[in-house]
């Protein structure tokens, strides 16, 4: 099968960032993509006026691709955070001025994957206090999710790019999903297992993809090293997607990899057509 029968989209926060905001859904509807996903677009805000969040909207709409999954507000990303919602005070507090909406973002265009970034490490805090804000932010996200139909993602990165960030694991990363099942009784939240992270933690990936492809909601992927586009690295990626398909899994296969020194429409070149 390899990359022939898998549904990829692309995500708009690492790839077509050479474009304004508002032309990227544009340029991957015309690079052949049906569907986009995106980090958190307004770094600074947790709260955008409603005419960005319109016009973003309309950005979508007019490219006619499908918005299939959304961060919430994650800090400064990219830039030095990994998320707000285990970090207590302002940025907590940030967190939860973005659950409803980003919720009602994703709800106005029909998508059904919300992903919540865990946070940094805090030097003068308890790791045990931030846990335990964390369950609560994430039992309230997963609550909005719920509401509209989507899934709550968690994610786990890497330690070398994110040695602060507490989930560098598969299996840290879907014990905070089994958690917050049990926090809130619905069972939505999820592992988005992005292999390059993953491999970049030197985990072996097949026996990841047998043991959590049942509690996987998104997969990401990039090459690695490198973080490009398959075939710039050394990952079996297309036996790894082969794998992930036997296993059960059928959904969206985001692109998060850096294009290189091309531009990104150029990027695509070992994808089938």
């Amino acid at each position: 099968m390899g990359f022939t029968e898998q549904r990829f989209n692309v995500n708009l926060s690492i790839l077509f960032t050479e474009l304004p905001l508002l032309e990227r859904p544009a340029a991957a509807a015309a690079a052949g993509f049906t569907a986009v996903e995106l980090w958190w677009p307004w770094v600074g805000s947790p709260t955008p006026e409603r005419s960005e969040l319109d016009a973003l909207r309309k950005a979508i709409e007019d490219a006619g691709v499908q918005l299939t999954g959304l961060n919430f507000y994650a800090g400064q990303l990219p830039g030095p955070d990994r998320g707000a919602l285990s970090v207590p005070g302002e940025e907590s507090e940030r967190f939860r001025a973005n659950i409803d909406v980003a919720a009602g973002f994703a709800r106005s265009l029909g998508c059904t994957a919300l992903n919540a970034l865990y946070g940094n490490r805090v030097e003068s805090v308890a790791p045990a206090a931030q846990d335990a804000l964390a369950l609560e932010n994430l039992a309230l996200a997963a609550r909005a999710a719920d509401r509209i139909g989507a899934i709550l993602l968690i994610e786990a990165l890497n330690r070398p790019e994110s040695p602060l960030y507490p989930l560098v694991s598969a299996p840290a990363a879907v014990e905070v999903v089994d958690k917050v099942n049990a926090a809130t009784g619905l069972g939505n939240a999820k592992f988005l297992m992005d292999l390059y992270h993953l491999s970049m933690n030197g985990e072996d990936l097949p026996q990841v993809i047998e043991t959590y492809a049942a509690k996987t909601g998104h997969v990401q992927i990039a090459d690695n090293p490198g973080r490009g586009a398959p075939g710039t690295g050394s990952l079996p990626l297309a036996e790894l997607l082969d794998r992930l398909r036997k296993a059960g899994y059928d959904g969206w296969i985001g692109l998060e990899y850096k294009p290189g020194d091309r531009p990104s429409a150029e990027a695509f070149d070992w994808l089938p057509r």
